[in-house]
């Protein structure tokens, strides 16, 4: 989405040549498979683990630190692979979020009129807020130290970046949608007052 947003500000005639459906189709599927890969290989080290005692998580879903803990065998290797295949998978999209919206930034101070960086940046910002949630909260759970940190606020935190963020893409989207705000101002102003029976 950011490289879809920096093609269309740093480069807008050029737009429909670069984002074809072919190309959208192929940066959708490497992004699948890539992820699919890896954790596939993660699933499939820690499915030979052995596992004695409860068999209840203390989490909303199965994730896999609290999986881990429970346990019997060593999980240095699973956790050493998953930490192995989650920089790359984290750190690539940072950098390109990160280059493109530092493009995106200095084209859109260069616009003369104020009115074109507003719109400039308002085509920008529903992005930049989804994926600012979504990375603090997986930062929070994955990255910072947990010592001093209490199940709660981690089952908050995943809680955060797996549903909320889930949830709030299509309101923020949808609502820079005229068509959108047109009917959901209606749904409020003219609704009808309920019948008492």
């Amino acid at each position: 989405m950011s490289y879809d947003r920096y093609v269309a500000i740093c480069n807008p005639l050029r737009y429909t040549s670069i984002m074809t459906t072919t190309y959208c189709i192929k940066l959708v599927v490497t992004s699948w498979l890539a992820g699919m890969s890896s954790m596939m290989i993660t699933f499939i080290t820690t499915s030979v683990q052995n596992f004695c005692g409860p068999n209840t998580i203390d989490h909303f879903f199965c994730d896999l630190v609290p999986l881990l803990e429970l346990s019997c065998s060593d999980t240095y290797i699973v956790q050493l692979e998953a930490s192995l295949l989650g920089i790359p998978l984290v750190f690539i999209p940072i950098i390109i979020i990160l280059f493109s919206y530092t493009q995106i930034i200095v084209t859109i101070l260069n616009i003369p009129s104020s009115t074109g960086r507003q719109k400039a940046f308002s085509t920008c910002s529903s992005h930049l807020i989804v994926v600012s949630i979504f990375y603090w909260t997986l930062f929070g759970v994955y990255i910072l130290p947990t010592k001093g940190k209490t199940l709660s606020i981690n089952k908050s935190l995943s809680l955060l970046y797996t549903v909320f963020t889930s949830l709030i893409n299509p309101i923020i989207y949808s609502l820079k949608n005229n068509d959108i705000k047109k009917a959901l101002h209606e749904h409020i102003y003219t609704r009808a007052p309920c019948k008492s029976l």
